[in-house]
Order: C-alpha cells, then structure tokens, then sequence
C-alpha cells in the first residue's frame, strides 16, 4: 500500500473528488481526516473508510474560516500524531451567467472559498510540516483556470488563482 502509514487531510470529503480521494487514499493505507460542511455526507465518507477497515475521522469545517482550519488540523495531529498530506478540493462555484450580475456576496463567498482556504491551509499545515521535516499539498483548481468559459468569469479566475497559488507555494517551500 503506498500511503501505509501516512495521514491526509481532505477539504470537501463528503462527496465528488473530495470523497472518491478519501477512499483511495484510505484503500492505499493513509488514515483520513474527512473535512466538510455537509456532517451527513462527511461521516458517510468516514463510515464507509472505517467499514473496510481503514482509520477516519470526520470533522465539520468551513475552510474560509480561520478558526475552523485551525481546529481541522488540530484534530488530525490529536487523532492520528502528525499530518502528511494536506489535500485542499472544497471549492464552489456561481451559476453561469453574466459577470456582472454576480453579487458582491457570491463573488466573496466565492474567493474564501476557493482561495483564502488555500491560504488558511498554508497558515496552519507548514508549521506542522515544518515540524515533522515534510508534507504536501495537493490543490484541486479546475481546466476553468487555463481554459476559461463565459458566463463563469469569477470562477474562472479563482482556479487561476488556485493554479498561480500552488505554483508560488512550491516554489517558496521546496527549501523545506
């Protein structure tokens, strides 16, 4: 098993790729921290992980909130002693339609989402990292960041953000 004793932490568990990773990973022998707002769906994923024999543990976090992502992976060192892989796929989108008439509101919601979340995983996993002498993070952005559709404008440039995020990270890490 190629994760055998290593602990990831996945955004957006609960379903889509978020969910389908946190059963791969915990099928190639990682223990899984499964984040998300949706507890029902989260503690699926986790039933289902645990029911084969795998090591999960669900907890509820908004990840454009500082405290919550403090508190995720306070819980994933509590539960399993350390944190290797910090797997950030909770993301949303607005419906397609004109730029314009995406609220203020949608378009924040929007970028905490999708964007201050990778930020917030920076602030709260590198010091464990750094710590422990290593982990990864994996950013889930979107063709949308290369190959943008109308109608989709704010998202679009969101991923972009994600892609241009994860590039700059690698970057400014790999000393450590």
């Amino acid at each position: 098993m190629r994760l055998q004793n290593k602990v990831a932490l996945i955004t957006g568990a609960g379903n889509g790729i978020g969910r389908e990773t946190a059963l791969l990973f915990a099928q190639e022998g990682a223990a899984i921290c499964v984040v998300d707002v949706n507890d029902a769906a989260g503690q699926q994923t986790v039933d289902t992980i645990t029911s084969a024999g795998g090591k999960a543990l669900y907890v509820r976090a908004d990840v454009s909130a500082a405290a919550d992502c403090a508190n995720m992976v306070a819980q994933t060192e509590k539960a399993f002693g350390k944190l290797n892989v910090m797997f950030n796929n909770a993301g949303i989108s607005h419906p397609n339609q004109p730029m314009l008439n995406v609220s203020e509101a949608e378009f924040d919601r929007l970028y905490q989402v999708n964007v201050k979340s990778i930020y917030l995983s920076a602030v709260h996993c590198v010091p464990v990292f750094r710590r422990q002498g290593g982990g990864g993070f994996i950013n889930i952005a979107s063709t949308a960041a290369v190959r943008p559709r109308p109608g989709l404008s704010w998202y679009n440039g969101s991923k972009g953000a994600v892609v241009l995020l994860t590039k700059s990270l690698a970057v400014e890490l790999a000393p450590d």
